[in-house]
């Protein structure tokens, strides 16, 4: 039987990480993998997540089962780090998750279960995983326009002509509520109002994708998309991860949340969720969910990891800004200036699949190869090498 198995392609992400690790050549710069790095290149564990660990080891009194939905001082913190004072906690049927990427599954495969056919909408682009999680789930795709044509800002009239014009009741709309990956271009708070607006008209159905909490414009902030969905729009679904904001990539620590209209209707929404959960990974891990949950818990730790994200944000708006002045100075006749505008660990530099190869093979540079680059991967060390090769690429490839 397996001998007959075809080899399946790479991630197109992933995959080159692994040319980069083997890549020889020294000097070489990986601007692909989303994870945060340091100046120096490293991916930090928080000074808040070691003290956690610590308070942890010496209170943690056992490693049994937790229940199917997880960690519940862990989601009382995630339901209140979400949607705070703006909306009835008792109306959110919450679960914890392996990441954001199983908080995705776990709520394709709910309404997959119940409402066979269901559409959802993803915008174009995306983040390269989410159309086979939710075809993988059974729910039909399709793509809303998102960039201009130039791929340097968001073309939201065709965003909202495309939703208005051929969505129906009952769809889904995946959304990023802050830092969209790829493109790092977000809508305006006064987008954002006329999003809910429509969706709210047409009885399409939020699917938030929350992965990147504080860092757009800070914790509170990049909330307010989706406050302001909520606002307009009775039902939601929404998917946070805390890999970034809490450094806890290999923990595999998000949540699932459930928006129902009222909140006798809660109970009804977690069994189902507990289902799709009990049939896939049965119940989750624990470690990365309680030391989330014990700096949410301790006002002290609460504050010192709030600073902690607030350096994450502001070191790579710093390389964003860095960059787009190194650029300036290569003499290059193209304006990098966009990317000001942009949140978040990702960028769309323009740059095309040609130039991306063209930076790989000539000068160890990896970016996707849609032109996206993982801002936070950048360093004062070695800008002026990256933007002196893009400069040279872009002579090169005129």
């Amino acid at each position: 039987m397996f001998e007959h198995l075809p080899i399946a392609p790479p991630d197109s992400i992933l995959g080159l990480a692994d040319a980069f690790a083997k890549d020889p050549r020294p000097g070489k710069i990986n601007l692909t993998v989303g994870v945060y790095k340091t100046e120096d290149g490293a991916t930090p564990i928080l000074a808040t997540v070691k003290k956690a660990e610590v308070k942890l080891l010496n209170t943690e009194n056992t490693k049994g089962y937790m229940p199917i939905e997880g960690h519940q001082e862990y989601l009382r913190g995630v339901v209140n780090l979400v949607f705070g004072s703006e909306l009835e906690h008792g109306r959110v049927a919450a679960a914890q998750t392996p990441g954001g990427t199983g908080a995705l599954r776990v709520g394709a495969d709910t309404v997959a279960k119940h409402f066979p056919g269901t559409r959802i909408w993803l915008s174009n682009p995306t983040w390269a995983n989410h159309g086979s999680i939710f075809q993988a789930a059974g729910l039909e795709t399709n793509v809303y326009s998102y960039l201009s044509s130039d791929k340097t800002s968001l073309d939201f009239s065709a965003m909202i002509q495309d939703l208005e014009t051929n969505g129906r009741r009952g769809d889904l709309v995946c959304l990023h509520a802050c830092c969209h990956n790829p493109t790092g271009i977000d809508p305006t708070l006064a987008q954002w109002e006329q999003i809910a607006e429509l969706l709210a008209q047409k009885g399409m159905i939020p699917f938030v994708d929350f992965a990147y909490q504080g860092f757009g414009d800070g914790l509170e902030e990049d909330a307010k998309p989706l406050h302001t969905l909520l606002k307009k729009n009775s039902e939601a679904i929404v998917c946070s991860s805390f890999s970034k904001n809490f450094g806890l990539y290999s923990e595999r620590v998000g949540a699932v949340m459930l928006v129902s209209t009222e909140a006798s209707k809660t109970e009804a929404a977690l069994s189902q969720i507990r289902q799709a959960i009990r049939c896939n990974y049965s119940n989750p891990p624990r470690h990365g969910a309680s030391t989330v949950a014990t700096i949410l818990s301790d006002p002290t730790l609460h504050s010192e990891w709030v600073s902690e994200v607030n350096a994450m944000r502001d070191r790579i708006s710093q390389m964003r800004n860095m960059f787009i002045d190194g650029m300036k100075k290569t003499g290059i006749d193209r304006d990098f200036s966009f990317l000001a505008s942009q949140k978040g660990m990702f960028s769309y530099s323009g740059l095309n699949n040609m130039q991306a190869d063209w930076l790989k093979n000539e000068r160890a540079i990896y970016i996707v190869g849609t032109g996206r680059i993982n801002v936070a991967g950048m360093a004062p060390q070695t800008m002026d090498t990256l933007c002196n090769a893009i400069a040279d690429c872009l002579r090169a490839t005129r």
